[in-house]
């Protein structure tokens, strides 16, 4: 008889057998699915990262200017970047907060001004990126502002001057030449202590911070050297090669960069940890899986001694033995396969909800932290399953079917065991 049909006889005569390698295949395929949509997940979750949270490299040097870092930022690696320069001006006409203290007699007039920032983007800085100061009315510098005689202002200086988005400040260069109309198109709220209580400069205040397109205050005669600029790259690896962008073009060592990647790395390591763990748990329920089959194969084969017996000494091939019992556990295999893809198609959905969706610290802003992860069932995850499934069931038929070659049909009969 062909040892297919017979492995197909063996598993109706068996239904009790049949009914708990069924169950124990199930439960090993869900497992392993778990595992595989787990790991899926992460990945898509981390991609995501990269593209959402990126690195940011900071560079200083007395070469570096709004030209130097244009070119610097037309390098491929580049996906935003904002020059940033930091001055002292006047402000004609309004009134400055000042600290609730006395002043010293060191202190310096000069910084009797509002400090003021000239930049590309407002919410690139990290003040902004990470919420410690926010729009309370208008909105953010863009690119598109580049040229246009645009300002932020804060909220205790607009509050003390009675100002609001639309009306108009005039900024004075620091040595009173120049002086120049600027529009508010936004107005900030800066969380951190004002330092009210002690003599702090006008300019060195948060609430007297103002910030314009850099290529708007070429009228106030601030210099061309920039304090630095904020590159946004899609990961660490980026940044790397981005220095090797910027030594030729700054010129060797001249130059101090920094990479800020702990954004990145506080929304990327929980998810490798969580997709670790879930390659880890496949590789042991593998294990596991196939270790607990062999298990019952070992004993089905120990209990059936006699019918192997008989059909050895009928002339039966061991090979087409070691075949049947093959054939019987990879019959049970695919409905349970079946039925692990049901069961993640159903399950995957709430799984999801208990899932990291933005790693552990809020070191990002809500428009670069990251959704919750989605559990997605592809083709290709659960042709994993199927492909290491069949490699449980071989290997747990296989191994105790060693055991078949050995015998002989006149043991197996005079064998009281």
């Amino acid at each position: 008889m062909n040892f297919v049909k017979r492995a197909a006889r063996s598993l109706a005569a068996r239904k009790g057998k049949t009914t708990l390698l069924l169950g124990i295949f199930l439960v090993v395929c869900v497992l392993l699915l778990g595992g595989f949509l787990l790991q899926s997940a992460m990945a898509r979750q981390e991609a995501q990262a990269q593209r959402r949270i990126g690195v940011d490299v900071t560079v200083r040097g007395d070469k570096l200017t709004a030209e130097a870092a244009a070119k610097l930022a037309a390098a491929p690696l580049v996906e935003r970047y904002n020059p940033v320069l930091r001055r002292t001006v006047r402000l004609s006409g309004l009134k400055l907060v000042e600290a609730d203290a006395l002043r010293p007699a060191g202190s310096r007039p000069e910084r009797d001004g509002p400090g003021l920032t000239g930049l590309r983007d407002s919410a690139m800085l990290l003040d902004f990126a990470t919420g410690r100061v926010t729009l309370t009315q208008g909105r953010h510098l863009t690119a598109q502002d580049a040229d246009r005689r645009f300002v932020l202002i804060g909220e205790q200086l607009a509050a003390k001057n009675k100002l609001t988005v639309g009306d108009t400040i005039q900024l004075t260069a620091p040595d009173g030449t120049g002086r120049t109309a600027f529009e508010i198109i936004g107005v900030f709220r800066d969380g951190r202590p004002q330092l009210l209580t002690t003599w702090v400069d006008p300019a060195e205040l948060p609430a007297n911070q103002i910030y314009a397109p850099l290529g708007a205050l070429g009228a106030l005669g601030l210099g061309g050297s920039l304090d630095e600029a904020v590159f946004k790259l899609g990961s660490p690896e980026r940044a790397e090669r981005l220095h090797a962008v910027a030594g030729r073009l700054l010129g060797g060592d001249g130059f101090r960069f920094d990479v800020n990647d702990k954004a990145f790395r506080d929304q990327v390591q929980p998810l490798r940890r969580v997709g670790a763990f879930a390659g880890a748990l496949v590789w042991l329920i593998a294990g596991a899986g196939t270790v607990i089959l062999g298990l019952i194969v070992t004993l089905t084969i120990r209990e059936r001694r006699d019918e192997l017996g008989v059909l050895l000494s009928l002339g039966e091939k061991k090979w087409k033995l070691v075949g049947q019992h093959t054939v019987e556990v990879a019959t049970v295999a695919v409905p349970a396969l079946a039925l692990a893809a049901l069961a993640g198609i159903a399950l995957s959905g709430p799984a999801a909800a208990h899932l990291p969706g933005h790693g552990g610290k809020p070191a990002v802003s809500r428009s670069e932290a990251l959704p919750p992860p989605e559990l997605r069932m592809d083709p290709a995850d659960l042709g994993k399953v199927a492909g290491l499934g069949l490699g449980i069931a071989l290997v747990s038929t296989v191994l105790p079917g060693i055991g078949i070659l050995r015998l002989h049909p006149r043991s197996i009969l005079t064998d009281s065991e």
